[in-house]
């Protein structure tokens, strides 16, 4: 028996004695199908190959960035965040060894894990295992979970505290259970947003997006990055880290606001003509 991983995404399923027939999370138009058709390996696999290698990277005070490479499946940046005795994985990456697993140990290890949305789900029931953590998914995406746990905590609401200084907040829009972690104390005070790509920072730094499907390039409706922008404003942040490692260094918050206004006015046809 095999907890397969699908290469095209990377996340991992429940054990099985032959490879799936298809990955529940790519057969959806939010994600895709390799071209090459689908594809599996393990984490094992992956390991034994000694091709891959995890980068701890220290992004400020109390941020790390962790990451694979070469680049696995999407690609995708987790953090590590350092709260008041409280260590957070912010979403997670399918490749996990035991070098990576020493590293993050001698940080303090991670007392959960929390995600953004399905499509980094990736091996994190391995992750929370390694590290005694329980996993954090908004009850509303509970039924793309592909690998159940009974680690996993399925929250409810538009909201949980993690701990004094890390709340999770829901807001929909990429997948209605999506959700941002909100550091209260990160950035000197002055707040961090991790926003995965439920809000993604684009090539300029000033400004952010929003979308249904990345891959595909299928864009959200106006009135539900309208309605994601109004939970955001009265969250307090200076700061965003996304998926990609793209930060948007200062007044974070302004910069939402204004990308949601300039999405809304080009889907109604008001910003440009063509």
């Amino acid at each position: 028996m095999k907890n397969f991983i699908c290469t095209t995404c990377g996340v991992q399923t429940e054990s099985s004695a032959t490879e799936p027939e298809m990955c529940t999370i790519c057969n959806e138009e939010r994600q895709y199908v390799s071209p090459a058709g689908q594809k599996w390996t393990t984490l094992e696999e992956m390991v034994q190959s000694q091709t891959y290698k995890n980068e701890i990277v220290p992004e400020e005070e109390g941020i790390f960035a962790v990451s694979t490479s070469p680049g696995f499946a999407i690609g995708q940046t987790a953090y590590l965040v350092q709260g008041k005795n409280f260590n957070l994985l912010w979403d997670c990456i399918t490749y996990l060894d035991p070098k990576a697993i020493g590293e993050i140990k001698k940080r303090g290890g991670i007392d959960a894990i929390a995600l953004s949305h399905p499509h980094y789900y990736s091996t994190q029931v391995e992750w929370a295992e390694a590290f005694d953590a329980k996993i954090y998914i908004h009850e509303d995406d509970r039924q793309w979970v592909t690998r159940p746990s009974d680690r996993i905590v399925f929250w409810s609401g538009e909201s949980v505290e993690l701990t004094e200084d890390i709340r999770l907040h829901r807001t929909g829009g990429h997948f209605k259970g999506a959700a941002v972690a909100e550091w209260k104390t990160g950035n000197d005070g002055k707040g961090v947003l991790f926003t995965g790509d439920i809000i993604r920072v684009v090539a300029d730094r000033e400004w952010v997006t929003f979308m249904y499907s990345y891959p595909n390039f299928i864009p959200l409706p106006a009135s539900t990055v309208e309605r994601m922008a109004g939970q955001l404003d009265a969250i307090p942040f200076n700061r965003i880290y996304d998926a990609f490692n793209r930060i948007v260094k200062e007044d974070a918050g302004a910069a939402v606001q204004r990308s949601a206004k300039r999405y809304v006015a080009a889907l109604s046809g008001e910003l440009f003509e063509t």
